[in-house]
């Protein structure tokens, strides 16, 4: 095989687990030359054992792309700004991550004439549609390379076990092994847990399966009391209320409110999903930093926006949602979307105050300059500028429905 012809060049979004790993040796198999792609987004990894890997393994090239900075400001800032949350429960912190991951795959094929780019998504998940969409919209002639879509290679490897037995064979030292036999994908914004003991839904996720967020149980028992100040619906800087601590940088933010909602349990979830490709599956997530923040901006946002524009950005972030999910971040349908979603939050700016503690977020106070709330107005004992008569016609109004829709009743009863 030395000799035979190479079959272009294909960059691999290479992970230095057990699939990639194979398919890294797979592919040089089939005669491709590999270059293999690491992105960095806050994955606990060893960047440099994971490059002499992929060299060893044959590898003509590594890129290892530290993408943490631009994936919290461009990624994880405007689902912040969404409330993004899928089927009411699922932060999307491996779906966030997928077009951030693929763009800098995308750029990295074109600078270096790759025609192929290749992943490890089964062909049964969401990763495989992210993964790709992205690249198709990005660079539209681009060839993929999915082996668990290719008969060759799921008719050699059927599961995890035909997997670390070509590893073993090949000598390639893998994470996985029989004892834990769980798919994991890490990174800033969350850890999620699939695949092994955990896909019957009654199975309870062992206790030592959660790497991000002690027990709540274990959690200290005293709260950490925060202030986050947001500009235009994203965190600006966060302060430690009692320590004074205080960060002030996207990536330094995001990482500080991991650091509190880890110590205290914040973020876990453990749901049964609806997969896009028509089939549910069931995953384990702790999310502890976006957590925090969905709680934060929910109510900064209240407090600032207009109640009907917040009913229509409601729904824009449900559609937002789904879009990331499905995998189409690079859609001019989301453009539109995140081009709204941005809209919306020009006036979301001020300062919430919360207490994290033993898995829960508990919202102290708020202040803003833009708030819409009226003390003087709302107030039970101040009249303010406000005719209380003015409710009667108001009610009046509202009724008018209600009691036509009671007459109409009362007509068919009579019928009977």
């Amino acid at each position: 095989k030395i000799g035979q012809m190479s079959k272009g060049s294909v960059v691999l979004a290479y992970s230095g687990g057990l699939d990639t790993s194979c398919i890294l040796l797979w592919l040089k198999e089939q005669g491709y030359e590999v270059i293999a792609y690491l992105a960095n987004i806050g994955q606990d990894e060893d960047f440099d054992a994971a490059r002499k890997k992929a060299e060893t393994l044959g590898a003509k090239k590594v890129f290892i792309e530290d993408l943490r900075s631009e994936f919290v400001q461009e990624f994880i800032w405007p689902a912040v700004q969404a409330n993004a949350v899928y089927e009411d429960r699922y932060l999307l912190g491996t779906s966030i991550a997928r077009p951030c991951i693929a763009r800098r795959q995308v750029q990295i094929a074109q600078r270096e004439g790759a025609q192929y780019v290749s992943h490890g998504a089964t062909g049964k998940g969401n990763d495989q549609v992210r993964f790709e969409l992205t690249c198709y919209a990005l660079y539209p002639q681009v060839q993929i390379l999915a082996p668990w879509r290719i008969p060759e290679f799921y008719n050699r490897f059927r599961g995890r076990t035909d997997l670390m037995e070509y590893a073993e064979k090949h000598g390639i030292p893998v994470p996985v092994t029989p004892k834990a036999p769980w798919s994991m994908d890490a990174n800033l914004m969350h850890i999620s847990y699939e695949s092994g003991v955990l896909e019957n839904p009654k199975n309870h996720a062992p206790p030592d399966l959660y790497q991000m967020t002690k027990n709540p149980e274990d959690s200290p028992n005293e709260p950490d009391l925060l202030e986050i100040h947001f500009t235009r619906g994203v965190p600006v800087k966060v302060t430690h209320v009692k320590e004074g601590t205080c960060k002030e940088t996207p990536l330094e933010i995001f990482c500080y409110l991991n650091e509190i909602g880890g110590k205290h349990g914040v973020g876990r979830i453990d749901i049964v999903e609806n997969r896009f490709i028509g089939m549910k599956s069931r995953g384990i997530y702790e999310t502890p930093g976006g957590t925090i923040l969905l709680h934060a901006h929910l109510d900064i946002e209240t407090f600032t926006m207009d109640r009907e524009v917040r009913k229509i950005k409601q729904s824009l972030g449900i559609k937002f949602s789904e879009l990331i999910y499905n995998g189409f971040w690079y859609s001019p349908e989301c453009e539109f979307v995140r081009h709204c979603i941005d809209k919306s939050q020009e006036n979301v700016e001020g300062r919430v105050q919360l207490s994290v503690f033993k898995g829960q977020v508990y919202i102290l106070g708020r202040e803003s300059p833009k708030s819409l709330y009226n003390e003087e107005l709302v107030s039970m004992d101040v009249q303010g500028d406000y005719d209380p008569c003015d409710a009667s016609g108001f009610i009046r109004i509202n009724a008018v429905r209600l009691r036509e829709h009671n007459r109409l009743q009362g007509a068919a009863q009579k019928k009977l």
